[in-house]
């Protein structure tokens, strides 16, 4: 287990939005079938947990889930659209160590349009701002950057830096987590967009130190996503770290070394067996022979950052040759 680090649980598959990049909404789970939250007293300790759906907090236990993981893990992240604000609010005074990062798709519009969320945006918006209130410190929206939410790229990241926020970012994808085989992912307005919103992070005006390093290591990261915008040949990724730097939990305890595949890979289930008694068995064998052979080129903020604390010269040098370049007037070099 030294090298997994981080444990996605699909808590739910349940979702009060209509997301039209992800279709886990037309196939909900019931809740007398999603795990026990006593389940996930099997996880070992140590783990970076993030806890995801669907929509995590329809799920009436989410309270008792972070119980047991709060103290387990080294640190406890909610993925949430922000509509539920009472129960998220509640989660961050009662554990303000969390991470916490709401899911936007744009500025109003485009957002509500893309999740098919009545006023999303609002509840989104209105979240963060209760969160600012209590004393939880590391929370901020989270985008999905698809052909159709490019525009806003930049003004929400202006929107995070007045708000003194954080702003993560993932690329869209199709597999069977997202019930999705046909989102179009290159789109040459896109890295126009896409570019802008790079440099926007390589320049970073925000005034914490802190907070100016982890856009311009957001701004490495992106490097990967516009590649994938632009359609590059698989070999610029670092290797994949599923199964190894990371696995998912899906709502019935199925163990899986990523959400990114065409069908789930199924290594073991929790209900039965210790995660290392399912990563000692065969079925892990054989799922990171397919992990191994595959060649989705998923563009993975968790394999990124894995890379990037074992090969930190590789994103300090893109960063500063690219801030010289930017300030020299040069377009980004994204090689």
């Amino acid at each position: 287990m030294r090298t997994t680090v981080q444990a996605s649980l699909i808590t739910t598959f349940r979702c009060n939005a209509r997301c039209n990049m992800c279709n886990i909404w037309q196939s909900p789970t019931r809740p007398d079938e999603e795990i026990d939250a006593e389940c996930y007293k099997r996880l070992p300790d140590g783990l970076r947990i993030n806890i995801t759906g669907g929509e995590a907090t329809l799920r009436k236990d989410i309270d008792q889930i972070f119980e047991i993981l709060y103290p387990k893990s080294a640190l406890l992240e909610l993925s949430t659209n922000g509509y539920n604000t009472d129960a998220i609010v509640s989660l961050a005074r009662k554990y303000p160590n969390i991470l916490i990062r709401v899911s936007v798709e744009g500025l109003p519009r485009i957002n509500d349009s893309k999740r098919g969320l009545k006023d999303g945006f609002d509840h989104a918006l209105h979240t963060m701002l209760e969160l600012k209130k209590t004393q939880c410190r590391n929370i901020g929206f989270s985008v999905v950057i698809s052909p159709d939410n490019y525009s806003d790229l930049v003004a929400l990241y202006e929107l995070c830096v007045a708000l003194d926020v954080e702003l993560g970012t993932s690329a869209v994808h199709n597999s069977w987590y997202f019930h999705k085989h046909d989102n179009q992912v290159v789109s040459e307005d896109a890295l126009r967009e896409h570019d802008r919103f790079v440099k926007a992070l390589l320049t970073s005006k925000r005034r914490r130190l802190k907070a100016r390093l982890k856009d311009y290591g957001r701004a490495y990261f992106n490097r990967s996503i516009h590649r994938r915008l632009r359609g590059d040949k698989a070999g610029y990724r670092p290797a994949c770290g599923a199964g190894t730097d990371f696995f998912f939990v899906d709502p019935w305890g199925n163990v899986s070394p990523c959400n990114g595949s065409e069908q789930e890979w199924v290594m073991g289930n929790i209900k039965e067996q210790t995660i290392e008694q399912i990563m000692a068995s065969d079925q892990a064998r054989e799922a990171m022979e397919r992990v191994r052979q595959c060649d989705r080129n998923c563009a993975f903020i968790v394999t990124e950052r894995h890379d990037m604390v074992r090969r930190p010269w590789v994103p300090i040098w893109w960063i500063v040759k690219n801030k010289w370049r930017i300030w020299r007037g040069k377009d980004i070099a994204w090689e």
